[in-house]
């Protein structure tokens, strides 16, 4: 999302670089990446209950909250053949999870500290009530993020609004996925499609910030550049999300099968 907070989004930077990190030095095959395996184990799922197996292992590797503290509700394995295409109900049932959570209120409540102890925007001045109109910002900035990346636009333009881990493949491969799922999604009829939820809806959202924010930030040059940052920051959000499991792999020595489609049954053997 454009906004969760400067503790979240600072807390991202820090697990996304030592999760580069302890990936690259991760013991292995040359040109394999290690993958850390779910908290708990499936056993081997048969034919017709695969889509529930699947379901259950992504629950594990992809809970609600990275680090108890980043929401993370919008996240999925990448399982060819087995993700089908959201409601426009429950786009919109993410959207409220994303911007209702309650992490998301707590790294609001401290962006607006640090604003006001730098004096951001100074128009607002300082006190308590400077303190509420910096917060109150923040909390419209979420909500219009998010109701608009994560639920109106994809409704309306049949789009995906999740992100969808890759899971495998080499350790640059899997940054640049990550990387370009900012501008790429899903359609929810399959395939891939340039990301409008997403760019347009975090530039209307700057936009719509205007209509608050003091009158030195509402020029067209601060939206935009409000804008790149955002699109910057998704980046990185993406890519926390999709080296998530493999920090877990590293710090609790899980061992994690890799997303993959599920194996067809096999064919009966010929009649003699």
């Amino acid at each position: 999302m454009k906004r969760l907070g400067i503790l979240q989004t600072a807390t991202a930077i820090l697990l996304l670089v030592a999760a580069v990190e302890a990936v690259g030095q991760a013991p292995g095959q040359p040109g394999q990446s290690q993958e850390p395996a779910p908290p708990k184990q499936e056993p081997p799922a048969k034919p017709g209950e695969t889509p529930a197996a699947a379901n259950r292992v992504q629950r594990e590797e992809n809970p609600t909250h990275i680090f108890g503290i980043i929401p993370n509700y919008t996240t999925a394995n990448e399982v060819p053949g087995k993700q089908p295409p959201l409601k426009a109900r429950q786009k919109y049932v993410l959207a409220w999870h994303q911007m209702s959570d309650f992490s998301a209120y707590v790294g609001n409540a401290f962006q607006a500290g640090l604003q006001q102890a730098f004096n951001s925007s100074p128009r607002y001045g300082q006190g308590w009530d400077a303190y509420g109109k910096r917060f109150l910002a923040a909390e419209a900035d979420q909500a219009t993020s998010s109701l608009l990346v994560v639920g109106v636009l994809p409704a309306v333009l049949k789009d995906d609004p999740r992100y969808f881990r890759r899971g495998n493949g080499s350790l640059s491969g899997r940054m640049w996925y990550a990387a370009g799922r900012t501008f790429v999604t899903r359609r929810d009829s399959g395939g891939s499609t340039f990301n409008t939820p997403q760019v347009l809806g975090q530039l209307i959202s700057g936009s719509i910030s205007t209509a608050y924010y003091p009158s030195q930030d509402r020029a067209a040059g601060r939206v935009f550049q409000n804008w790149g940052v955002g699109l910057a920051y998704t980046s990185g959000y993406n890519m926390l999300r999709e080296f998530y499991p493999d920090i877990l792999g590293i710090l609790f020595h899980r061992h994690h099968k890799t997303p993959t489609a599920p194996p067809a049954a096999p064919a009966s053997a010929p009649v003699q």
